[in-house]
């Protein structure tokens, strides 16, 4: 953490690192015992929605001069090592002189189209909003060393926590994880703010990480198999916080040939291809 923090406050991020007294001062609220040091975001800090960023994002992209088609692609058309186009479920075909994979969680089906196997799968992630009848005063956003999260949200909060390892297989439904909030993030939560032992959950939903089963960061850029299709996949969580980046670094590689505004090529198919993974320090 004291890493992490000077690496942060290197960059600019005003972050701070408090003791468990300070901790306890600051949020009288929290369980303090068994923690040695806290990390806070002073300014700068926060959440958002992310379903209304991306509606905003497509909002842009239309005003300024993007379609957007409401159908399938079924088949990507090759000739060699070049994408010449797409074919449609309704039975349109598209040419083009690049093809982007964002496709989420479908994206290594439609990787597998042209001979390029993706380590990539959908794995599900529940959101529980909960409410307490203890006020919880002056709330930020708080990750709790075993990964579970929480935060205010209108009249109460919403929170969660990645399944066990072994309970976490390739997933395309919508189906939500109760027992996951009962057996493991309620007692988390629980111990972390006494007053949560009152809790009540009152709705939760569910939905999916592309999540990248090499190293679990993003994968951009070409392979060296296809000329002319850029990747943009395997986010595994990190999808809003860094699509803006991500979608201005892509437009210049597309554009120029390389990038100019922020270096991306560290994530790009050669660490995959070379078995040299990027591995976080702290993933939540």
């Amino acid at each position: 953490m004291r890493e992490n923090n000077a690496l942060q406050r290197s960059l600019g991020a005003d972050i701070v690192l408090k003791t468990p007294a300070e901790l306890k001062a600051t949020w009288p609220w929290l369980n303090v015992e068994d923690l040695a040091l806290g990390s806070y975001g002073v300014t700068g800090e926060g959440w958002l929605d992310a379903y209304g960023m991306m509606r905003a994002f497509r909002r842009k992209a239309i005003a300024q001069g993007v379609t957007y088609i409401e159908d399938e692609v079924v088949a990507i058309n090759k000739a060699g090592r070049t994408v010449t186009g797409v074919t449609l479920k309704s039975g349109r075909q598209i040419a083009c002189a690049t093809l982007v994979n964002a496709a989420g969680t479908g994206a290594a089906a439609l990787s597998a189209q042209v001979g390029v196997v993706l380590p990539q799968e959908s794995r599900k992630r529940c959101v529980f909003y909960f409410t307490c009848p203890e006020k919880i005063a002056d709330c930020p956003m708080v990750i709790d060393p075993s990964g579970a999260y929480f935060h205010p949200e209108g009249e109460g909060f919403i929170g969660g926590i990645q399944p066990p390892q072994d309970q976490d297989p390739e997933c395309f439904d919508y189906d939500v994880q109760h027992e996951l909030f009962d057996e493991l993030l309620w007692p988390i939560l629980a111990a972390r703010v006494p007053a949560f032992e009152a809790l009540r959950c009152e709705h939760a939903w569910a939905g999916h990480y592309d999540y990248n089963t090499f190293d679990q960061n993003v994968i951009l850029g070409y392979h060296p198999a296809v000329e002319n299709m850029v990747y943009a996949n395997g986010f595994s969580g990190h999808g809003m916080q860094q699509s803006p980046a991500v979608g201005r670094g892509l437009a210049e590689l597309i554009e120029f040939g390389k990038y100019r505004s922020l270096d991306l090529s560290r994530m790009s198919w050669e660490r995959v291809l070379n078995n040299q993974p990027i591995v976080e320090q702290n993933v939540w």
